[in-house]
């Protein structure tokens, strides 16, 4: 038998929450965070609404205690913020006594920092430290500087997949002997560049998201960052650590469809699932709870939805998208959807599909609107992106 990948740390900042039990509280209370854009000045701001983390740039700055001079971007700082706390969850005091890795995952990258200095480069010195942090690698690398991680360190970024990508590639190194330990997640923070680009793609609402309603208008933005410490079965036993859960299944498939579209029989996330289910060598009516992608535009919601009724023919397990809470976080998503997979294992509990009151006409199903208190042992959870990229993982309890 195959030695199990597990996870023994979490650690998540997003609209609703700076930890991990800030979060879960919310999911409890159906509390959302998604409300009015403050951080920047945006034409769009009396039109749109976003989910956005309460600290400023300045507080994260001087809670993970940079210098004054630092170039860390915002997206950069969140995943710093997540990533520490993720270790220290797992109890980890020395990230470099087992081979050890990063996988980051981002959407946003530094353009945060480099739309807003843009003008001022040719004419101001001091803000030409922010060119450098235009990459999406550099936010995974000052990560890693951060925590002082020596090992392998590297960035993945499949749009609104990318974490979900990040938790499967830290998987298959674990299983390849690569790796001890791997902490994987993403980190995006808000943007100029993403509120345009979203807008002209005419997916953005200007109300709250209600994913799978027949009347959705659209997502909301929101910034984030979640990251899970991974490790072989047997050397998080060996080192003593608690086990949150297990990664027992997980596969990607690319609709091939559209640039950013999702086909309407939804092929690829009917791939991802389907794959993912026989990894973990699990039947479809195993699955005690679905952490849809569930974006609320019309397109994903009828392909995801279509997807999951061809999946689950003989009952379909209770299901929600948690996006009414955070806002969409793009390449974050999957890592903050993986922290409230494992919450619901832990607390056995299934967290509300807020907005939610009218059944879409093409589905015969319908997300759970109410909190739910049972027995969870297994969570399989979607991460649909831009360019076709449909993954899905599976977590399941120790």
């Amino acid at each position: 038998m195959q030695e199990r990948i597990v996870i023994t740390g979490m650690g998540i900042i997003s609209a609703i929450g700076n930890t991990v039990e800030e979060n879960y509280n919310a999911l409890l209370s159906g509390q959302s965070g998604v409300g009015e854009l403050t951080l920047f000045e945006s034409i769009h701001r009396e039109t749109i609404k976003v989910g956005q983390v309460k600290k400023t740039t300045e507080q994260l700055i001087a809670e993970l205690e940079l210098s004054s001079d630092n170039n860390y971007t915002r997206t950069a700082l969140l995943g710093a913020y997540a990533a520490k706390e993720a270790i220290a969850n797992a109890g980890i005091r020395d990230i470099n006594d087992r081979k050890t890795g990063l996988i980051s995952s981002t959407s946003v990258g530094g353009m945060d920092y480099t739309e807003k200095y843009f003008f001022e480069y040719e004419t101001t010195e001091a803000s030409r430290k922010y060119i450098d942090a235009q990459g999406a690698g550099d936010s995974t690398d000052k990560i890693a500087d951060y925590i002082g991680l020596k090992g392998f360190v590297t960035t993945i970024s499949t749009a609104c997949s990318s974490a979900a990508n990040a938790v499967m590639m830290g998987a298959r190194l674990l299983k390849a002997g690569k790796l001890d330990r791997v902490i994987v997640g993403g980190t995006d923070a808000l943007s100029k560049f993403t509120v345009n680009g979203f807008n002209t793609l005419m997916i953005l609402t200007d109300g709250y998201n209600t994913p799978f309603d027949q009347n959705r208008k659209g997502l909301n933005l929101g910034e984030a960052a979640a990251y899970l410490v991974l490790e072989c079965e047997d050397i998080a036993i060996a080192d003593g650590r608690t086990i949150l859960g297990v990664v027992s299944g997980y596969a990607n498939a690319n609709d091939a469809y559209h640039q950013t579209a999702s086909s309407e029989n939804g092929e690829g996330a009917y791939l991802a699932m389907q794959k993912a289910l026989k990894m973990a060598n699990l039947s479809s009516n195993q699955v005690d709870y679905v952490n849809a992608h569930g974006t609320a535009t019309p397109n994903n919601d009828l392909s995801e939805g279509r997807a999951m009724q061809r999946i689950f023919t003989d009952q379909m397990p209770l299901f929600s998208s948690t996006k009414p809470y955070t806002g969409h976080t793009l390449a974050a998503a999957g890592a903050i959807e993986a922290v409230y997979s494992l919450l619901a294992i832990q607390h056995g509990v299934v967290f509300p599909n807020k907005n939610f009151v009218t059944p879409m006409e093409e589905l015969s199903i319908r997300p759970q609107t109410t909190l739910v208190h049972k027995e969870i042992n297994t969570v399989l959870s979607n991460s649909f992106g831009f360019g076709g990229n449909c993954s899905t993982v599976i977590f399941s309890k120790f």
